[in-house]
């Protein structure tokens, strides 16, 4: 059974990770995909062909979130491409981590822009589609960190905790027309970014997650898909935490 037959996802910063993990999931549900990059245009070709091959329409677009206008533009391409919009998955985003003593203001500013401010940006841009349609669901993407905090992390922390405030008060602003805003609160995912990491001090992380194990992009993916399907239409304004237990 598929459950995104026929529906239009855009997923923000989808050319690898845990994106890149969403998109293949929801493309294999059979909804078509567009999705976004920031610089890597092969890996943006070859995510757009391997989705292609799973029956659906996918199309990447350079374009920065944490621009306005970008933004803006892009739901403006996607409508005219795909004719509709029923999910949006917030998940770009960087880290620029330092202790706040060492802390410069640009790297406090770009963290919130990029992962707090796109937020924004985009949900404002959809907003208006999703409640002429009178459906839709929005997934914001946060952290483990910003539920809890992190030490050499304020920025990184402050953007994902503005995200679950944001999605909570979207949630009360357009619920009232069917749109649902959700958050996933991801916990230590295993990508290509923590490959380079030293292998002992991902090993001592894993040991203190109850599961005993990293998470996957897929792992992350299947509750997307769960937030971005008719399976979870009475459920809004929520934090669903993807992290093995590390919270409990």
């Amino acid at each position: 059974m598929k459950l995104l037959e026929g529906k239009t996802a855009i997923i923000t910063g989808a050319s690898r990770g845990i994106g890149k993990g969403i998109a293949e999931v929801f493309a294999q549900h059979g909804a078509n995909v567009a999705f976004t990059y920031a610089s890597s245009a092969a890996a943006s070709d070859q995510v757009e062909k391997d989705l292609q091959a799973l029956g659906v329409k996918a199309k990447g677009y350079k374009s920065n979130a944490a621009n306005y206008k970008q933004a803006l533009d892009l739901v403006d391409y996607v409508l005219e491409e795909f004719g509709s919009i029923d999910i949006l998955v917030n998940n770009a985003g960087i880290t620029k981590d330092n202790l706040l003593m060492r802390m410069s203001e640009e790297d406090f500013d770009r963290v919130i822009e990029v992962n707090l401010k796109s937020v924004f940006n985009m949900t404002k841009a959809v907003q208006t589609t999703m409640l002429k349609q009178r459906k839709g669901s929005i997934i914001n993407m946060s952290s483990v960190v910003g539920v809890k905090g992190n030490a050499g992390q304020t920025n990184y922390a402050a953007s994902k905790a503005g995200i679950i405030g944001f999605s909570k008060s979207v949630a009360l602003e357009l619920g009232s027309r069917n749109v649902r805003s959700n958050v996933i609160a991801p916990g230590f995912i295993e990508t290509e970014m923590t490959a380079k990491l030293d292998e002992k001090q991902v090993d001592t992380w894993r040991k203190a997650i109850p599961l005993r194990r990293g998470g996957t992009p897929e792992d992350v993916a299947n509750a997307c898909l769960f937030l971005a399907s008719d399976l979870s239409s009475y459920i809004t304004g929520q934090t669903l935490h993807v992290d093995g237990g590390m919270l409990t």
